[in-house]
């Protein structure tokens, strides 16, 4: 009876040989959730929507977010790499180089005044 009771304890020890547990998959990224890179280390950062600002979790750095109407886009004038810089800055300095780029009138906001315009519809005949 005792070499019975030996032997249970010996199957209890746990997976046979060779089991491997199946991974499973990241959980999904909740919706109200949103990415950007940090502005330091470049590394990919993940926060939830609506938020000021996110703190890298590598470099500790402070990022300041931004919406897609607050900010614009210029390549690098040296580089080339698309640089994004809140509206109304008038350089930006690039993170890979750290080339300074002038912002021009081009790449400037355009007054509020004119963004509430609504467009006219052309009067052309049909």
């Amino acid at each position: 009876m005792q070499n019975q009771q030996l032997h249970k304890e010996d199957d209890d020890d746990g997976p046979p040989p060779g089991w491997q547990p199946i991974p499973t998959p990241p959980p999904p990224r909740p919706s109200g959730s949103a990415q950007m890179i940090c502005g330091s280390c470049r590394r990919l950062l993940s926060y939830p929507r609506g938020a000021k600002h996110v703190k890298c979790s590598c470099c500790q750095t402070v990022n300041i977010v931004f919406e897609a109407d607050q900010v614009g886009q210029v390549k690098c004038g040296s580089c080339a790499v698309l640089l994004m810089y809140p509206y109304g800055s008038s350089q930006v300095r690039c993170s890979s180089c750290r080339f300074v780029t002038e912002i021009g009138a081009h790449n400037r906001r355009p007054p509020w005044s004119v963004q509430q315009r609504k467009p006219t519809p052309s009067k052309a005949g049909c």
